[in-house]
C-alpha cells in the first residue's frame, strides 16, 4: 500500500507524540509518499518548535537525522491544479500539495491537520484514521 503523507503526521511520529503508536501502525508496510515540499515544511517546523520553546535547539539536528532516515518517495504534482484547490477551499498552499499528491496518485492520505483532511475528504481523497 502507497501511503502519502503530511508533515503533521510525520512530525507527531519523530517527536513521539501520542498519536506515533497509531501512525506507526497506519504505515508499518506502506509506501511513503509526499509533496517535494516536506522536507522544508519539516525544517520549518522545527525552528518554530525552537523558537516557541517547545524543543530545544540541540534536539533539532536528531530530529532532523531521524527524519533523513524515513523512507519517502517525494512525487511530482500538477501545482497548479494544487493552487486552484487551495484557492478554492481557503487553504495553505502546502496542505493542498499534500491533498493534490494524494489525489493524483490515488492514494490514502494521512494527515492530523484537521481542515486539511476536511477539504481532502470534499475531493474524495480516502483518509486513514488517526486515533491517539
Amino acid at each position: 500500500m502507497v501511503v502519502t503523507v503530511d508533515t503533521s503526521a510525520v512530525l507527531a511520529a519523530l517527536l513521539n507524540e501520542p498519536e506515533r503508536p497509531a501512525i506507526l501502525a497506519l504505515t508499518r508496510r506502506a509506501t511513503l509518499e509526499a509533496a517535494a515540499s516536506l522536507p522544508w515544511e519539516v525544517g520549518n517546523a522545527l525552528v518554530a518548535l525552537v523558537r516557541r520553546r517547545a524543543i530545544a535547539a540541540r534536539d533539532v539536528r536528531r530530529v532532523w537525522a531521524a527524519f533523513a532516515s524515513v523512507p519517502v518517495r517525494y512525487v511530482a504534482l500538477d501545482v497548479e491544479a494544487a493552487l486552484a484547490l487551495a484557492a478554492s477551499h481557503d487553504i495553505y498552499a502546502y496542505d493542498a500539495y499534500v491533498i493534490e499528491a494524494a489525489r493524483a496518485g490515488g492514494n490514502p492520505l494521512l494527515s492530523l491537520d484537521r481542515r486539511q483532511v476536511a477539504v481532502a475528504r470534499k475531493v474524495g481523497v480516502e483518509i486513514l484514521e488517526v486515533t491517539a
